[in-house]
């Protein structure tokens, strides 16, 4: 067995932006920088709905591989692939990297393919049947392990990290600065935020969007003709995917942080908000009520457009209010997770897991 030695696989680009992504670049290197051998094999970017030629692909990716190195398969292509993982699993001790259940629905939301969703949840359970461990990056995603009927001892939670980053600049005058970072897309809430917003179009107010545009077209759609609709397009900007240094430049040029999104595992768009010092206005899911607390925003139930436009109201017509929270925030960016402590967890999973037999997979209940 080799000690110090991993395999990742990833479905499509490493480089892109997106949470899951980001997390998972962040973590690589990290290890590197300990000493760790990691060696990054692509899938198919088909996954999580993979062609047959991608499940091939996989097959023969697996094979290859040298016997008892632990292999970690990020959850988009793992949770897809059920019979290639039990075909392989006897012999390299596999590790689902889960930063969100493909089989997860945002409680009070009905599935818009409700057969679909069962059918993912199917494969899903049956594919982490396979996996030594489920590692979780953030907690919102337990419940559903919890039905898939994954045994507590082999789920491991391990939340994203945050570099250290300058306070946001709140100015004086002009209007409030509002800045929500998500990949839009059908559960993120965008359209929920404008419509919240929309009221106070009396208020000096500006909300700059940053995410891919890319990844659902038809909800950009919808979000850029409700914008419209709402005479908004003056207040409210769509400013797609960016490079690292010019999202900065948005988190320390705004004065307030907000996300309508429906569910979330863990939210690292908020923790990054809050390295910042950035206040947040956001709901409560996932771990984003332990990341802001009682100090640094103000949180509202997923859906409710009302309280989150009671929220944001707030928020632009009471500046003693705001800056109370930016306090808050101030001390909350004290008390996140750093990158090099979530690279510590997963060196200490790697050598656990390093160190045992390799064991036939247990079954999903």
């Amino acid at each position: 067995m080799l000690s110090g030695a991993l395999e990742f696989l990833i479905p499509g680009d490493l480089e892109r932006g997106t949470g899951g992504y980001v997390y998972d670049r962040r973590v690589l290197a990290e290890l590197r920088a300990v000493g760790w051998k990691v060696s990054v094999r692509a899938l198919d970017a088909s996954f999580p709905e993979p062609t047959a030629s991608a499940l091939e692909h996989a097959e023969r990716v697996l094979a290859r591989l040298p016997a008892r190195r632990p292999v970690i398969i990020d959850g988009l292509a793992l949770s897809a692939m059920p019979q290639v993982l039990l075909a392989r699993a006897a012999r390299l001790p596999l590790l689902a990297l889960l930063h969100m259940p493909l089989g997860a629905c945002p409680s009070g939301d009905a599935p818009p393919d409700p057969e679909r969703l069962a059918r993912l949840r199917r494969i899903e359970a049956s594919a982490l049947a396979s996996a030594r461990r489920v590692i979780v990056t953030g907690r919102g995603s337990l419940p559903t392990l919890r039905e898939y009927g994954i045994p507590a001892e082999r789920i491991v939670l391990i939340e994203p990290g945050t570099d250290a980053a300058p306070l946001a600049r709140r100015r004086s005058n002009g209007p409030l600065q509002l800045l929500c970072v998500a990949t839009i897309q059908p559960g993120k809430g965008h359209e929920l935020l404008v419509e919240a917003l929309a009221p106070l179009a009396s208020l000096p107010w500006q909300l700059t969007c940053i995410g891919s545009l890319a990844r659902s077209p038809d909800a950009v759609a919808r979000l850029r003709t409700r914008v419209r609709e709402l005479g908004l397009t003056e207040r409210v900007v769509l400013l797609g995917e960016m490079p690292r240094a010019a999202l900065e430049r948005h988190y320390e040029g705004s004065d307030l942080f907000v996300l309508a999104t429906r569910f979330e595992s863990y939210c690292m768009a908020v923790a990054e908000a809050l390295a910042h010092g950035l206040p947040v206005i956001a709901t409560r899911t996932g771990a984003i009520p332990d990341l802001v607390g009682a100090q640094a925003g103000r949180l509202v139930p997923a859906g409710d457009v009302e309280a989150l436009r009671t929220a944001l109201a707030l928020a632009l017509n009471d500046a003693a209010l705001l800056d109370t929270w930016a306090k808050g925030a101030a001390e909350a960016r004290g008390r996140l997770p750093r990158w090099s402590e979530t690279a510590a967890r997963f060196a200490a999973l790697l050598r656990e897991v390093d160190a045992r037999p390799v064991a036939a997979p247990a079954r999903a209940s």
